[in-house]
């Protein structure tokens, strides 16, 4: 609710609940159309995908992080974000930068860098885990080549800045229609990650342990994945790519409720979801020019991982 109030045009609180009322029925009295524009279709719409972003980001990490049992997994690391990155490049060539086809495009290559990685991590059966995410940096890697590839043939003048700008992350481009259908795979992944955070928990035991109890373990995982890839897929083929969310807010989390994930999922979508608000507005109003997201992400999360380490480098996580 905030971020309405915030902005380089000037709205009074009175402007601000006139152009809410407006649009909803409630004011009869005529509203400049800029002020509607500026309210609904600017800081709204900024905000609530925002709040998906952030939300989806974040829980993804957590979701990994417990599966994997490593604090230093995000869903970087099954080449999501890279995948998506090249796909949103290659639709800024191929098709002029038309939003729909960068969407598209992006979903598209996040998903398929998912199952190229998890191809990968069945070549052996004895440690899937282990192979999954050599499998995920293998796929990265392949995947940023080829972004440098398609930077390399842009033209200079109008598709290099445009990837550029994309993959720095931004939410600059938030429309409610994008909202909308950007909203169905992050709600999908976000719920299913929900409601599977007591599977979460067995998982985090190890493999044995779930086996032990009665969890179908590859069922569970690939589930897991499958939501967790969803929700991260959808946050970045609209926002572009935004690191250090998913890697960071889940420990916070961690330090706030502890390591159960029937608390820890709940309180890591509240908190990313409003981290990434809070970034987004900082990110629109600290200079004349928007800063990207993920250059104020990258300079939170860096300082804030290594004072996470030196915290905890004692009693491990």
């Amino acid at each position: 609710m905030v971020s309405l109030f915030i902005g380089r045009y000037p709205l009074s609180f009175s402007e601000v609940f006139t152009a809410l009322g407006f649009k909803l029925g409630l004011v009869q009295e005529p509203v400049p159309s800029t002020h509607l524009n500026v309210v609904w279709d600017v800081r709204l719409s900024r905000a609530i995908l925002g709040t998906l972003v952030g939300a989806s980001l974040a829980v993804s990490g957590a979701s990994f992080q417990g599966m994997f049992r490593n604090p230093l997994v995000s869903a970087n690391i099954l080449g999501v974000t890279s995948g998506a990155g090249f796909g949103a490049a290659l639709a800024i060539i191929l098709f002029d930068g038309q939003t729909l086809f960068i969407y598209l495009f992006a979903f598209g290559f996040g998903l398929i860098a998912v199952v190229l990685s998890y191809l990968i991590g069945t070549t052996y059966k004895a440690t899937p885990t282990v192979m999954l995410v050599l499998g995920g940096v293998v796929v990265s890697s392949i995947f940023s080549a080829l972004i440098s590839l398609l930077k390399y043939i842009a033209d200079p003048f109008n598709q290099l800045p445009s990837i550029v700008f994309w993959l720095m992350g931004s939410l600059a481009s938030a429309r409610f229609s994008d909202t909308l259908i950007a909203a169905i795979p992050m709600s999908i992944g976000v719920v299913g990650l929900l409601l599977m955070r007591w599977r979460l928990n067995v998982l985090s035991l190890g493999d044995i342990e779930a086996r032990a109890l009665g969890l179908n373990v590859f069922v569970a995982k690939s589930l897991a994945i499958f939501f967790a890839t969803l929700a991260t897929a959808g946050a970045v083929c609209v926002s572009g790519i935004i690191g250090w969310v998913g890697l960071v807010i889940p420990h916070i989390g961690r330090m706030l409720v502890g390591n159960n994930n029937e608390a820890l999922i709940p309180v890591t979508i509240s908190l990313g979801a409003g981290y990434l608000v809070i970034v987004d507005n900082i990110a629109r109003t600290l200079t004349g020019s928007e800063i990207p997201l993920g250059i104020l992400t990258s300079l939170i999360g860096g300082p804030f991982f290594i004072y996470l380490i030196r915290r905890t480098k004692a009693r491990g996580w």
